[in-house]
C-alpha cells in the first residue's frame, strides 16, 4: 500500500508534470488527516496528511513510491442555493454560518451538503433552493491551517474542533501565568511587610532618644 503524505508545493502550471493517479473523494474525506482509501485504480492507498490541511480538487500529491497523484473532488448531493438580491443572500451565508454548517460561497449562489431541515429553514428565509450533484469546495474557515483537528469532523466541522483546542492552550498558558503572578505577589508582600518591621523598630528609637 502506498502512502501520501504531502501535496506537491510547486504550482502546476510551473512546468509539466507526469500525473500517475487519481484520488477521487468526496469533502468529508478530503479533509481528514488519517485516511485509508483507494486509487481511481483501486490500488490501495494511506493518507497521512498535516492535521489541518485540507485536499482541494486539482491538487498534486506525491506518494511514497515517487509518483505524482492528482486530487479529484467527487460529485455530491448539494444544495444550491441562490437569492433575488444579494443582502438575502448574505442573510443566508449569516443563518447557515451560525449554525456551523461548511458552506461553499460563488457568485450569486452558496452550497451547502443536501439536508432536509437546512433545507426547510432556507425555503422560510424565501431562497431559491436547487438539488444538484457537483464537486463540494466549502470556505476552509478563519482558523484553517491549525494542527488541532479531529480525525473525524462532526456536524459543526473542523472550525469548531480547532476553536475548542485554542481555547483550551490559552486556558492552560493563562494559569501559568497567574501562577507566576501569583508568586511574584508574595515576594512583594513579603518585602513589604519587613519595611513595615524596620520602620516600627526606628520609630522606637526615635521615641526613646527624645525621652
Amino acid at each position: 500500500m502506498i502512502e501520501i503524505k504531502a501535496k506537491l508545493k510547486i504550482a502546476r502550471s510551473a512546468y509539466k508534470v507526469a500525473v500517475k493517479g487519481q484520488l477521487k473523494l468526496p469533502f468529508e474525506s478530503r479533509q481528514k488527516s488519517r485516511l485509508r482509501t483507494q486509487l481511481v485504480s483501486g490500488e490501495e492507498v494511506g493518507v497521512m496528511m498535516p492535521r489541518g490541511e485540507i485536499l482541494r480538487g486539482g491538487d498534486l500529491v506525491t506518494a511514497s513510491d515517487g509518483r505524482v497523484i492528482e486530487v479529484v473532488a467527487a460529485p455530491e448531493k448539494l444544495l444550491h442555493v441562490e437569492c433575488e438580491h444579494a443582502p438575502d443572500l448574505a442573510k443566508t451565508a449569516y443563518h447557515l454560518g451560525n449554525r456551523h454548517v461548511p458552506v461553499q460561497v460563488g457568485d450569486g449562489f452558496l452550497r451547502l451538503a443536501a439536508d432536509h431541515v437546512l433545507e426547510e429553514m432556507l425555503k422560510k428565509l424565501g431562497a431559491k433552493v436547487t438539488h444538484i450533484e457537483a464537486p463540494f469546495e466549502p470556505e476552509a474557515g478563519a482558523y484553517a491551517g491549525g494542527h488541532h483537528q479531529h480525525d473525524e469532523m462532526g456536524h459543526g466541522g473542523k472550525i469548531h474542533d480547532h476553536h475548542h483546542d485554542h481555547d483550551h492552550e490559552h486556558a492552560h498558558d493563562h494559569d501559568h501565568h497567574h501562577g507566576d503572578e501569583h508568586g511574584h505577589d508574595h515576594k512583594k508582600h513579603a518585602h513589604d511587610h519587613d519595611h513595615d518591621d524596620d520602620h516600627k523598630h526606628e520609630h522606637r528609637h526615635d521615641h526613646g532618644h527624645k525621652h
